[in-house]
């Protein structure tokens, strides 16, 4: 049977299509510059089609199999958006306060803070300049306006289980792709990976 099952992996390899539990690893440059990867050690695993990635980013890997090699670009409409300018607010200064105060370096040029809208959306934003009484914050994606350069590897394709569709599902996490600092999805503002 074992013979059986081998010969049949051998002759037969999946392809990457919806319900497929898709393991690979990739390099993102941005201007030249490596912004986030994924390493055999540490894969992107996902289920395939289940909006967890960009999807021009699922549309360049789809028909792929275990071992073939990927490169491609993703232009910013394609990647994380254009910039826009209504992204960038003022706000006051007590919106960061708890408890009547400020949390020490938390309100530093650079500095991201996880934030929500009034509809309860969690957001990510950089602060960009602070004021005496106000803070400039900015809530445009850190790749929006850039060209994406992918290059990677499938490392695993196969179908996916109902423990898979369980994990995968239950992240709460949707459409990132290829987040920055991640092992798969970590950026929740609208997209990841």
């Amino acid at each position: 049977m074992l013979v059986k099952q081998k010969t049949f992996n051998t002759l037969y390899k999946m392809k990457i299509a919806p319900n497929t539990h898709v393991a690979l690893t990739y390099q993102l440059m941005v201007d030249g510059e490596l912004v986030d990867q994924a390493t055999v050690e540490r894969p992107l695993e996902f289920l395939y089609d289940a909006g967890f990635l960009l999807p021009a980013f699922e549309k360049n890997i789809k028909d792929l199999e275990a071992g073939q090699n990927f490169e491609f670009k993703l232009d910013a409409a394609n990647g994380y958006g254009e910039v826009m300018p209504e992204a960038l607010v003022e706000l006051p200064k007590t919106v960061f306060m708890v408890d009547g105060k400020i949390e020490d370096g938390m309100l530093e040029a650079g500095n991201t803070i996880p934030m929500m809208d009034n509809q309860g959306h969690q957001m990510m934003g950089q602060v960009k300049e602070v004021k005496p009484e106000s803070v400039m914050m900015d809530f445009n994606h850190s790749l929006a306006g850039k060209e994406l350069h992918f290059t990677g590897k499938v490392e695993e394709v196969r179908e996916a289980t109902d423990v898979d569709r369980a994990k995968y599902m239950g992240m709460g996490c949707g459409g990132c792709g290829c987040g920055e600092d991640h092992g798969g999805c970590d950026d929740c503002e609208g997209s990841c990976s």
